[in-house]
């Protein structure tokens, strides 16, 4: 018998509310007030997400992220900057005790990401996941979708989606970009070469190291066909029920704080 696993399909919003609704679900897990959690969301405006980790400086080109009409938010997980434009972004909540959740964060990321490859297989795209041969190789490039890492989904080798985890009170949270359509010029608009010879060299490379849903596909998916097989992929690769899950108005208003103190302030985003 399937376990039941709450589904949250919310409407587009800003970098800030995405990121501190995530952050509220890992909390209100963590509390025992919710059950483990898959969610489905989109962005407006579209934005470059940040590593919690990750430097600016000299990474990234923060004056065109906003001449592109894009914003830019710190994420609470690690990993490397994502452009979030014309892509689905799903996140699990589910404690680290949880009995299908291994304790290693490369084990935990090939049981989550299950779901994720049955997605694709249900777009008809044969993913597999990308199994690096002995340590991943060093990497100066601020770029998420420049080389794959343990247990993300590859199709005829490249990266086809990209994901990032943290573990905070005694829960995971791993969210993750799946791109339908990738904009490959305005992408490396935003992060800064040391000159133009290298950003083109950069963006050859690119092309042999990532694509998207519709670069792959025969005929173009839609944000509602792509949620479609994912959410059965969900369903399929974790054996879990997705129960429709709506947020109260406390609910709503405990996220929009959290956006407000945390995701929108400079001292957050630009910390690093």
């Amino acid at each position: 018998m399937s376990e039941q696993w709450l589904f949250l399909d919310t409407k587009p919003m800003s970098p800030a509310m995405n990121m501190a609704l995530d952050e509220a679900l890992l909390n209100w897990h963590s509390e025992g007030k919710i059950p483990p959690v898959l969610r489905f969301y989109t962005w407006e405006p579209a934005a470059l997400s940040l590593g919690y980790f990750q430097k600016i400086r000299g990474k990234i080109d923060v004056e065109a992220v906003y001449r592109h009409g894009f914003e830019l938010v710190r994420r609470p997980t690690g990993g490397r900057a994502v452009l979030h434009d014309h892509e689905l972004t799903y996140s699990t909540i589910v404690s680290e005790q949880h009995e299908k959740m291994p304790q290693t964060v490369t084990e935990a990321y090939r049981v989550l990401s299950k779901g994720v490859l049955e997605g694709f297989r249900n777009l008809g795209l044969q993913a597999e996941f990308s199994i690096p041969e002995g340590k991943l190789p060093k990497t100066n490039s601020a770029n998420c979708f420049d080389q794959p890492s343990w247990y993300e989904l590859v199709v005829e080798g490249r990266k086809v989606a990209g994901s990032a985890q943290t573990r905070q009170k005694g829960v995971i949270l791993q969210h993750g970009s799946v791109p339908i359509e990738l904009d490959k010029d305005v992408l490396f608009d935003l992060f800064l070469y040391p000159n133009e010879r290298v950003k083109q060299r950069a963006r050859k490379s690119f092309e042999q190291k990532a694509i998207s849903i519709n670069e792959l596909s025969r005929e173009p998916k839609t944000i509602h066909d792509v949620k479609t097989a994912f959410k059965k992929g969900f369903e399929k690769g974790l054996n879990v029920d997705l129960k429709p899950f709506y947020l109260s108005q406390e609910q709503l208003a405990e996220v929009e704080e959290l956006a407000e103190t945390r995701y929108q302030t400079e001292a957050w985003t630009m910390s690093r």
